[in-house]
């Protein structure tokens, strides 16, 4: 059931995969994890990522909050290329990565919250959007989670709300430009046009 339900929101994928990470992705798709552990899985994991010419990056390097990102890319662009049984294999592996982190600002709490939508846990998305929407009441990112959440919920008339108010919001929290819209401005670009279509298609039904 959770894995019908979360293909339902997928199909407005892309306001969920960060550009320019993604281009730096599909340079080196070749994601080996935990390659110092010693327990033998790394091999696996190169078995589930797509092929690439380049060496894999090392993650070592990479801090907690870089390792967390990293892995939430690589979730949305293997789903973004029909490659579900391969993000399914790595979102266990973002959702950990994201629950060890020291705190979670609001872009983490975007990301973690997409990762659980990813995998059909729309109450677990809902506490992130209500997390955000404490820290700033107005962020545009609790209303797509909200409205994602709520639409898994079959909940119409709050997924109405939260694009209603992600649109009654929009112009004032883009003019603030919060880094966090910088980085996902394709995303919020993708999240209006829908937001806009339904709108209409609401009021066209009246």
């Amino acid at each position: 059931m959770a894995g019908a339900q979360a293909a339902g929101w997928r199909v407005g994928l892309p306001w969920a995969v960060t550009g320019a990470a993604l281009g730096a992705l599909l340079t080196a798709v070749a994601f080996r994890l935990g390659s110092s552990s010693g327990d033998g899985r790394g091999d696996a994991r190169d078995e589930n990522a797509p092929a690439s010419p380049l060496p894999p990056p090392d993650i070592s390097q990479m801090s907690p909050e870089e390792r967390a990102t990293r892995l939430y890319n690589r979730v949305m662009t293997l789903h973004s290329q029909g490659k579900s049984d391969s993000a399914g294999f790595f979102l266990p592996m973002a959702l950990q990565a994201y629950a060890m982190l020291p705190a979670l600002d609001v872009d983490a709490r975007y990301h973690l919250g997409v990762l659980d939508l990813t995998g059909g846990d729309y109450a677990a998305a809902l506490a992130q959007a209500d997390s955000i929407r404490r820290a700033v009441p107005t962020h545009l990112f609790a209303f797509m989670l909200r409205a994602r959440a709520l639409e898994l919920r079959r909940d119409s008339a709050g997924a109405h709300r939260a694009y209603r108010d992600f649109l009654q919001n929009e112009a004032a929290e883009r003019a603030r430009k919060r880094p966090e819209y910088t980085d996902h401005q394709d995303n919020l670009d993708a999240f209006h046009a829908q937001a806009t279509q339904r709108r209409a298609g609401r009021t066209r039904a009246r």
